[in-house]
């Protein structure tokens, strides 16, 4: 079994993956708040017992792979691979693990492991001309040719990030929770409905234009994958997506994992 650690700059997630004769699939999943302070060993306190609960022994993860945008947090879950679970853990991008597909930018060693990784999904599951949208603490856009190769991509503050800047940075608007409008109207009658049609609203009108932005420039029909928590938020008012897949960073670790055995 695959212990797949995916680490954000918000929350850690960590998943089991199982192989089959048609492919992966991921057991189960747990979430942790990023931390690069906490040691092997608080790690291994929670995880082990979680993995309890559901009836799985740490004997039975015979592979760790890790992919990370939060390097102070590699030795820590490095430690945890090697002391809790008997196996030195894969990097995504490093070694074994290196990337086998194009990276056709700049400055290639800066795509950070989560890009990375949604590209190889994404390609794998659906394949063609693709954008890949993560909405994390950072709402990235990534275009992927029909080789896999990737071509460039946007980087915009994520809606959380927005919403803190906009409360953080005014007296008297209040925390709201990010959540569909209850009306299509953007003409909010109270102060809350307005921050709400603002964030929420401004959020898929620019969302829409930049890849539509993007489409034009590609050139060729193009695909439309989203990915992360808030994915399925947006999917409820935005005809954009082709493909909603929540989990798409956790099957690129395991698809990347397998590439690393046949190497």
């Amino acid at each position: 079994m695959l212990l797949a650690i995916d680490v954000g700059n918000t929350n850690v997630v960590f998943a089991l993956v199982e192989y089959g004769e048609g492919g992966h699939t991921i057991r189960t999943r747990w979430r942790i708040a990023t931390d690069p302070r906490r040691t092997a060993d608080e790690y291994a306190v929670w995880l082990v017992q979680l993995m309890a609960i559901e009836g799985i022994d740490r004997a039975e993860v015979s592979e760790v792979i890790i992919g990370s945008v939060v390097p102070r947090a590699d030795h820590n879950l490095t430690v945890l691979a090697e002391k809790y679970f008997g196996v030195e853990p894969l990097f995504a991008g490093q070694g074994k693990a290196a990337w086998q597909f194009e990276i056709d930018v700049e400055q290639p060693s800066s795509l950070g492991a989560d890009r990375a990784l949604n590209c190889i999904a994404a390609h794998k599951l659906i394949g063609g001309d693709l954008i890949v949208v993560d909405f994390g603490t950072a709402t990235k856009f990534e275009a992927v040719d029909f080789n896999g190769a990737y071509k460039g991509g946007i980087i915009a503050p994520g809606i959380n990030l927005s919403l803190d800047a906009l409360v953080g940075k005014t007296a008297k608007l209040p925390r709201i929770a990010i959540a569909a409008p209850e009306s299509d109207s953007v003409i909010g009658r109270n102060t809350e409905s307005q921050m709400l049609i603002g964030v929420y609203w401004g959020y898929v009108a620019m969302m829409e234009g930049l890849i539509a932005r993007m489409k034009d420039e590609i050139g060729r029909p193009v695909k439309v994958l989203a990915t992360g928590g808030l994915a399925v938020l947006f999917d409820e008012h935005t005809q954009v997506f082709d493909m909603v897949e929540p989990e798409l960073t956790l099957h690129g670790l395991a698809i990347l994992a397998t590439q690393a055995k046949a190497t």
